[in-house]
This record gives C-alpha cells, structure tokens and sequence, in this order.
C-alpha cells in the first residue's frame, strides 16, 4: 500500500511535488498508519494498494486496476476526488482517519 497524506491541494492526490507531503509504503495487512507530530491544520490522503509496486495507480481506459482510497471517503466519480473533498482538519494528537478501500476491476 502506497500512502500519501500532504496539506497542498495542488500536489494531491500524487504528492510527486510536494517536498512537504509524508509519504509511505505498508503491508495490506497492516491495519493502521499512525502520522505523529504533524502540525494542526487541514490534510488530505490517498491510498493505493500498489499491487505490483510501481509506485503509481495504474489504470486501463482510465479505471483503476488498483484498489485506492482517499480521507473523508468523497464520492469518486469520473477521476480521483479534489482536495476539498478529502480534506480533513487536524486538531488535536487523537484525529483519525477510516478510509475504505475500492476495487473497481
């Protein structure tokens, strides 16, 4: 699993160019992610299981192959949700995030 959580709109949901995001790879198994010592403030983070680990979502006739996800869970339509959607606002050390996994192939 392929993890990036960042605070820029611009850079997300790929966080390529964005030297603040925190990015991370996980097992599938492992059930949770801990961030500490980010500063209170407003953040996004999308998933993906990275299947074949080529660090990117690969997609065929632009679906996804692989499964992802994004805080907040915004309804995905037609490409991946826009910051606003998976924005959420860290306030204190205890926030947490679900995120549900999709597989739409």
């Amino acid at each position: 699993m392929r993890v990036c959580l960042t605070a820029d709109p611009t850079n997300f949901p790929a966080c390529i160019d964005d030297a603040q995001a925190v990015t991370r790879s996980i097992p599938a198994t492992a059930a949770s992610l801990r961030f500490d010592g980010l500063a209170r403030g407003d953040y996004a983070v999308a998933v993906i299981h990275d299947e074949n680990n080529n660090r990117k979502l690969d997609t065929f006739a632009g679906i996804p192959r692989e499964g992802f996800g994004f805080s907040r869970n915004p309804a995905v339509t037609f490409g991946p949700p826009r910051f606003a959607a998976a924005r959420f606002t860290l306030t204190s050390d205890a926030d947490r995030q679900q995120i549900k996994m999709r597989y739409l192939l």
